[in-house]
């Protein structure tokens, strides 16, 4: 049976040149790739002012996300890109202000059960159908209101109320200019050129940041003082679960900065991942209908025509591995960086202290002697033993180790119920003439968006 191939750079013949590594890299993450790099163990490329190790092979992923994670934080070039908008938060903190958040948000996450955030992810999906219904026939670019969705999953979940449309445009609008100039930002710090960074990138990164920072303190504050005054919140959402935890060792509470940035990371984490990986799942059902079908069966068979319950999500199989597969074929988060603390050997090569040591999902989850069709849209894959060994051996979209995506469980649940509405609802056809074209920057999005056409399907 042959399978959907998605597009994507066509990988180069032969490695690219310093001057067009860092012209294609500013473009995208995945330009400058070559074939070798979907087969190699470990790459290295050396340039003034940059050692840099690519990490593949399976054995060494797990030495440096779980076995030895600590000798291989988070790479502090690329840590400042991210940092005027997630300030010190978790997702890019290192050292002992990892370990104080880390415990302090595991406490957090314990008690926000699926069965807590289960009613807002519904009431999202609810209210992303009822626009759905008021589009016209024809094609649409399905991506803003991916983002909508996910954006108003995180919103219902951290603060109980849904993200009206203008803030959804918003903080959509202001994500994209984040992603724009975050290649102008990153690049130079990796390549040692921090000198190179032009004032007016950072501007705007600053600028784009700050709207979004902004949304977030306007719903955290009221909230922080009503909690002052011994309020209580009517219902409980994770803001209130985040005001309330206390660092179990030392009884301390979050300051009103650490909770903006770790809603900030809870928000990026949980609603530009998860965007970015149903719009990808979306574009991968439409161009393989005979997996839509089945897939529609399945959604159909278990929950008919009543509101789907959270035990349904468990029982759908292969909703699952339709987003286990969307998730290997476009990571949200192609390239995880990290700085090697001290020197070490790494198979035949000696690290230096310093190097940044890349972990490359993309890559890994690609790999051409790790995965059989690696680049088709196969989610029955799971079902044999090979892609059960390579789900085990080389599928990291989340992370791995002790710096593992905290929200990973969500995702999933939340990512199976908007695809089961999906599903129930709507037939998936590809717009024609229109191929989404991943570009790969701080999460790996379509350039030209996500252009469908919905065929509503009648009520079972």
């Amino acid at each position: 049976m042959k399978h959907f191939c998605p597009a994507y750079p066509a990988p180069r013949a032969t490695r690219a040149s310093p001057l067009e590594l860092f012209r294609a890299t500013r473009r995208s993450w995945l330009e400058p790739l070559y074939e070798r790099s979907y087969r190699m163990q470990m790459g290295e490329v050396h340039l003034p002012g940059l050692d840099l190790y690519m990490v593949n092979q399976p054995s060494l992923v797990r030495r440096v996300l779980v076995k030895e994670w600590q000798q291989f934080p988070k790479s502090p070039r690329l840590v400042a890109a991210l940092q005027p908008l997630l300030g010190g938060g978790l997702l890019i903190a290192n050292g002992e202000a990892w370990v104080r958040q880390r415990r302090t948000l595991q406490a957090v996450y314990s008690q926000a059960s699926v069965d807590m955030v289960f009613p807002h992810m519904l009431a999202a999906c609810e209210a992303m159908l009822e626009r759905w219904r008021q589009l016209p026939q024809g094609s649409h670019d399905l991506e803003p209101d991916l983002n909508h969705v996910a954006a108003d999953v995180i919103f219902r979940t951290i603060f109980s109320q849904p993200i009206e449309g203008a803030d959804a445009r918003k903080v959509f609008q202001a994500f994209q200019a984040y992603q724009a100039v975050a290649p102008a930002l990153t690049l130079p710090a990796l390549f040692g050129l921090r000198w190179f960074t032009m004032p007016w990138h950072r501007r705007r990164s600053a600028r784009a940041a700050a709207q979004i920072r902004q949304l977030i303190e306007a719903m955290v504050r009221p909230r922080m003082e009503a909690m002052a005054r011994g309020e209580r919140p009517e219902q409980t959402d994770m803001l209130s679960v985040l005001l309330e935890a206390r660092d179990p060792e030392t009884g301390a509470a979050l300051a009103f900065d650490e909770v903006v940035d770790q809603v900030a990371v809870m928000f990026l984490a949980g609603h530009e991942t998860t965007a970015s990986a149903l719009t990808w799942a979306l574009h991968l059902l439409a161009n393989a209908p005979d997996v839509q079908e089945r897939a529609h069966a399945e959604v159909a068979a278990r929950m008919g025509a009543r509101a789907p319950r959270v035990d349904d999500l468990k029982e759908l199989p292969l909703v699952w591995n339709v987003f286990r597969e969307a998730l290997r074929l476009f990571p949200p988060v192609g390239f995880l960086a990290r700085e090697a603390a001290a020197a070490c050997p790494m198979r035949d090569k000696q690290v230096p202290a310093g190097a940044t040591v890349m972990v490359a999902p993309w890559l890994i989850q690609r790999h051409r002697e790790l995965w059989q069709e690696p680049d088709a849209f196969d989610p029955d894959r799971y079902l044999r033993p090979d892609g059960q060994e390579g789900l085990r051996e080389a599928w990291l979209p989340f992370g791995l180790g002790p710096r593992a995506c905290l929200g990973a469980a969500f995702a999933l649940q939340e990512a199976a119920l908007v695809l089961a509405t999906v599903l129930r609802a709507y037939r998936l056809h590809p717009a024609a003439g229109h191929v989404p074209w991943p570009v790969g920057r701080l999460t790996i999005r379509p350039a030209n968006g996500l252009r469908l056409v919905l065929e509503a399907r009648r009520a079972a």
